[in-house]
C-alpha cells in the first residue's frame, strides 16, 4: 500500500484563531462526574452547538437509558450545556440514544443518532431541530439498518456530509458474530426528507475495516470532510481504551477508501497526558470560513470519565496536519 506522508507542525505554527489546538476541556459533570463522549459539532443561528453522548442517571429514576448532551459556545472554546435529548418511550430509543452526527441543511439542524441496548438491532434515527436544541423526531425512525451477510444487522455512529447531489451517511456495523467492528455507508437524495425510503446502501460489504495492528477489532466513529474535491474519513481505530486512536483515510467517490498512513494521524497521549487511556471517537467540524476542527474524546483513567477536546486541521499536500 502507497501511504502519504503525514506532517506534523509545531503548536506555533498551527494556533488556531480562537484557541490553541488541545486547550479545550469540556465535560458535562450532571452524571456527578465529567462524562461527555462522542462529539458532533455545528455552527448555527450565530452559535456553535456540541452534541454528544451521556450515561445513565443511575438514581432510580425511570426511563434512565444513555442520552445526547447539548452545548453551545461562541468561541469553541468556552461551553456552557444547553440541554438534553432523551429517548422516547415505547419507541426503538426506549434503552436510550447516544453518538450523534449533526447537519446544518436549509436552515435547520438535522441530528442522525443510534439507539442504544438493542444489540445487533441497534440503528440510526433522525431528528430536526429549527434552533438546535429542541428537536422533533423523524416519523419513520429508525432511518437506517443495514442489510447483507456480512454484517449483523446493526448501525451506529451515523456521521452525514453533503457530497454532490447526495447526502451519504456513514456508520459502524459488525460482523455477524458481534466481533469485529467495521464501517459502511448509505446514500440519500439531498433535496429528500432523509426519512427511512429516502436511503440506499451502497457497496455489498465494509468499506473500511480494521487491518493494521492498532486498529485492533475495530474501526469506527466515522468522521468525514471534503478537501480538494476529495473526501477524507478519520475514524477510530480499536475500541475504547484499546488504547483507541484516530487514523484517516481518503476516497474518490465515498466508496473506496485508502488509508493514507499505517499509523494513527492522532495517538493516545503519554502516560502523563489527559489523554493516556485513547484519543477517540473523531468528528470533523468545518467552520464557514473553511477552518477544520478534530473534536475527539479522551480520558486518563481507563474510561471512568471522559473529556472532549479539539484539534486544528491543516494541509499540505493532500495530508492534514494535525497539532494536538
Amino acid at each position: 500500500m502507497a501511504f502519504i506522508q503525514i506532517l506534523i507542525l509545531t503548536a506555533a505554527l498551527l494556533a488556531a484563531p480562537l484557541a490553541e489546538s488541545g486547550s479545550m476541556r469540556y465535560a458535562d459533570e450532571s452524571r456527578g462526574k465529567p462524562f461527555s463522549k462522542d462529539p458532533a459539532v455545528v455552527h448555527f443561528d450565530g452559535r456553535y452547538f456540541m452534541y454528544y453522548s451521556l450515561p445513565p442517571f443511575q438514581d432510580g429514576r425511570e426511563p434512565d437509558g444513555w442520552s445526547i448532551g447539548i452545548a453551545q459556545s461562541e468561541d469553541l472554546l468556552h461551553w456552557e450545556k444547553a440541554g438534553e435529548l432523551y429517548g422516547l418511550p415505547d419507541t426503538a430509543e426506549k434503552k436510550g440514544i447516544a453518538a450523534p452526527g449533526a447537519l446544518v441543511h436549509n436552515g435547520r439542524v438535522h441530528l442522525f443518532y443510534q439507539t442504544y441496548g438493542n444489540g445487533r438491532h441497534d440503528a440510526i434515527c433522525h431528528a430536526v431541530s429549527d434552533d438546535g436544541v429542541h428537536f422533533e423526531r423523524d416519523a419513520s425512525n429508525p432511518i437506517f439498518s443495514p442489510e447483507g451477510e456480512w454484517n449483523a444487522g446493526r448501525a451506529i455512529d451515523a456521521d452525514v456530509i453533503a457530497f454532490g447531489d447526495q447526502l451519504l451517511l456513514y456508520f459502524a456495523t459488525r460482523d455477524p458474530a458481534m466481533k469485529i467492528q467495521m464501517l459502511g455507508v448509505a446514500a440519500a437524495p439531498l433535496d429528500s426528507d432523509f426519512s427511512r425510503s429516502a436511503w440506499t446502501q451502497l457497496g455489498d460489504g465494509p468499506i473500511l475495516k480494521p487491518e493494521l495492528d492498532w486498529e485492533q477489532d475495530c474501526i469506527e466513529a466515522p468522521a468525514l470532510c471534503v478537501h480538494n474535491g476529495k473526501l477524507y474519513m478519520f475514524y477510530a481505530g480499536a475500541y475504547n481504551n484499546k488504547p483507541q486512536q484516530i487514523g484517516c483515510a481518503v476516497s474518490e467517490d465515498g466508496v473506496h477508501w485508502t488509508r493514507i498512513s499505517d499509523q494513527p494521524v492522532l495517538p493516545n497521549g503519554k502516560p502523563d497526558e489527559w489523554n493516556s487511556s485513547e484519543s477517540g471517537h473523531p468528528y470533523l467540524f468545518t467552520d464557514d470560513d473553511g477552518a477544520m476542527y478534530l473534536f475527539y474524546q479522551g480520558n486518563n483513567d481507563q474510561g471512568k470519565t471522559w473529556r472532549l477536546s479539539w484539534a486544528k486541521v491543516e494541509w499540505a499536500s493532500g495530508s492534514p496536519i494535525i497539532q494536538p
